[in-house]
């Protein structure tokens, strides 16, 4: 249960981020762009691209139409596809959760060709490549400590 000392601690932090974070007052996915706009309390619309949200990836435009705008106007929610996205965290450049955040990070920079990649990968490749996974299946069944091999 929620005491009266914790509810009046989350209104005083809503109110300081009202004061210095802008509110969503309006929100329209614009098929003509393929982005969702944001309206803001502070009289500018921010724009992005609904691949570039977490759940939004994969949405049809018919899905993306529909928007709501959360009791605080700190949040977007998409119906159709049960989706929320929250206003602070996208103005911060977070688009989705972080462990989804880093997945997109991870899959862009493994598609880098910087030079330092590109002579790391020679190098691997004048050693016969990447190592191959050795799967021991004593240890795998746990009859083996990690430390012992066999052979040793």
């Amino acid at each position: 249960m929620t005491s009266r000392q914790e509810f009046e601690r989350a209104n005083r932090r809503a109110s300081g981020l009202r004061a210095a974070v802008p509110t969503a007052v309006a929100a329209r996915y614009d098929r003509r762009l393929g982005r969702v706009v944001i309206r803001l309390s502070s009289g500018l619309d921010v724009a992005f691209s609904p691949r570039d949200a977490q759940g939004l990836a994969n949405a049809r435009p018919a899905e993306l139409r529909e928007i709501e705008i959360s009791p605080s106007g700190f949040g977007i929610y998409f119906p159709r596809l049960d989706v929320d996205i929250y206003l602070p965290g996208l103005f911060q450049g977070f688009l989705g959760s972080r462990a989804w955040m880093a997945a997109r990070l991870g899959a862009v920079g493994g598609k880098s060709r910087s030079a330092a990649k590109l002579s790391a990968a020679r190098r691997n490749g004048k050693l016969g490549g990447r190592p191959k996974i050795v799967r021991d299946r004593a240890r795998r069944q746990g009859k083996l400590s990690p430390q012992r091999r066999e052979g040793s």
